[in-house]
C-alpha cells in the first residue's frame, strides 16, 4: 500500500480546502464543496473564504444567510457550523443522537429524570410559530413544570440538540453585531428536516463519508470521527468501501480517499494563507500532524487565527487598530517573512474596506 508522507498529505489538503489556489467558485458552493465552516465566532468564515475565492465579496455571505441559502446551526462536534440549507435538511437528522449525547456529557446530573422527548415537543410547539427567540426566552417558556434542570442546560438541551435551530440574522451578518436568535430550521426554511432512514442503510452517513473525503482527504476513519462527532460511521464506510483507494500515513493508519480526487506533487509550492480561528483545515482531523506540529497543536483548540507558510502554521495574527499583527512560531526566511507581510497587507484591506493596509511582522518567535 502506498505510503503518503506529511507533506504528500499536506498538499492534497490544501487543494482540497481550496487553499492552494484560491478557487472561483460561488461562494454557496464553496461552503458546499467544504462541508460547512465551522462559525462559533460569527465574522470568522468571512476570513476563511477570502483566503480561499477569488474576488470573495462579504456581502455575498451575508446576502446568502438572510435569504435563507445558508443557516448558521449546532452540528458537527456540537459546534456552529455555518452550512448550506440543502445539507443541513439532509444532515441534521443523522446528527441528533450525537446532539444529544454531548449535551449529557456536560449537563447529564441536571438533566437527570428529565423526559427530553416530551420536552422535545413542548419546545417544537412553541418554536413553531417561526419567531426567533433567544435561548432566555425559550427557558422561560419552557422552565415552568421543570424544577430539575438549570436555564443553562435547559436551553442547550433545546437549543442545541432537541429542536433543529438556525441562528437567525443578524446574527453572523458582515460588520453586525446581533445575538443568538434561535428560530426553527423547518420554519425558517419552509421545509421540514429529511426524516432518519429506518432501514439501517445510513444513505447519509454514505453521503457524509464521500463529502468529508472530497474536502479533506486522504484521511482515516478516526480523522472522519473527530470532524463529524459521529461515532455510527463504520457501516457507511463498509458500504462505500468499494468506490474507495487506500493509502498509509507515515504512522501506519489506514488512509481512505477518493480515486479521482486531487493528490498534487509534494514539491508543488505552497502560498502564504492567512486562517481565522477554529479553521476546518486544522480542525477537520483526528490527526493534524500534516499541517501543524504537535509542539503547536493547541493552538487550534484555543482559538487562535493562523498562518500558513510553506502549507503549514508557522505563525499566529490579531488585527487591532486596523493593523494585522503577525507573530511567528519560529524563524522566518526573507522571502517568507515578505510573503506574510505582502499577504497580511491585503487581509487587513480587506479587513477595513480598502481604508488600511498596515500589517507589523514581529522579529522574534512568540
Amino acid at each position: 500500500m502506498t505510503v503518503l508522507d506529511n507533506r504528500a498529505l499536506n498538499r492534497a489538503m490544501l487543494a482540497r480546502q481550496l487553499l492552494l489556489d484560491r478557487a472561483d467558485l460561488p461562494v454557496v458552493d464553496a461552503v458546499a464543496h467544504l462541508c460547512g465552516l465551522q462559525a462559533q465566532e460569527p465574522h470568522e468564515p468571512f476570513v476563511g473564504l477570502w483566503s480561499r475565492l477569488a474576488a470573495f465579496d462579504p456581502a455575498a455571505l451575508s446576502d446568502l444567510l438572510t435569504r435563507r441559502g445558508v443557516v448558521r446551526t449546532h452540528l458537527m462536534r456540537r459546534t456552529v457550523h455555518l452550512v448550506t440549507a440543502d445539507d443541513v435538511l439532509a444532515w441534521r437528522s443523522r446528527h441528533d443522537a450525537m446532539l444529544r449525547q454531548r449535551v449529557l456529557g456536560v449537563y447529564r446530573d441536571e438533566l437527570k429524570g428529565v423526559d427530553l422527548d416530551e420536552l422535545a415537543a413542548a419546545a417544537r410547539d412553541l418554536m413553531a410559530d417561526g419567531e426567533p427567540r433567544t435561548a432566555a426566552e425559550i427557558v422561560r417558556e419552557l422552565a415552568p413544570g421543570r424544577p430539575g434542570p438549570g436555564p443553562r442546560a435547559l436551553g442547550e438541551m433545546v437549543v442545541a440538540a432537541l429542536v433543529p435551530m438556525a441562528q437567525a440574522p443578524p446574527r453572523g451578518l458582515w460588520r453586525t453585531k446581533g445575538g443568538v436568535r434561535n428560530v426553527a430550521l423547518s420554519s425558517w426554511l419552509g421545509r421540514p428536516v429529511d426524516p432518519p432512514v429506518a432501514d439501517g442503510s445510513d444513505p447519509v452517513g454514505q453521503v457524509l463519508v464521500r463529502r468529508y473525503l472530497a474536502a479533506h482527504g486522504p484521511a482515516a476513519t478516526a480523522d472522519l470521527r473527530a470532524w463529524s462527532g459521529l461515532a455510527g460511521l463504520p457501516g457507511a464506510v463498509t458500504a462505500v468501501r468499494d468506490e474507495l483507494v487506500s493509502f498509509r500515513d507515515e504512522r501506519g493508519r489506514e488512509l481512505l480517499d477518493l480515486p479521482d480526487a486531487p493528490r498534487p506533487d509534494p514539491d508543488t509550492p505552497a502560498p502564504v494563507r492567512f486562517l481565522p480561528a477554529f479553521d476546518n483545515a486544522i480542525l477537520g482531523y483526528q490527526d493534524r500532524s500534516r499541517i501543524i506540529d504537535d509542539a503547536h497543536r493547541g493552538l487550534s483548540v484555543a482559538g487562535e487565527r493562523v498562518v500558513l507558510v510553506d502549507g503549514r502554521v508557522a505563525a499566529t495574527w490579531t488585527v487591532s487598530e486596523d493593523v494585522v499583527s503577525v507573530d511567528p512560531l519560529g524563524d522566518l526566511s526573507r522571502a517568507d517573512r515578505a510573503a506574510v507581510a505582502d499577504q497580511g497587507s491585503e487581509l487587513a484591506s480587506f479587513l477595513t474596506d480598502g481604508d488600511s493596509d498596515r500589517v507589523r511582522v514581529a522579529t522574534s518567535p512568540r
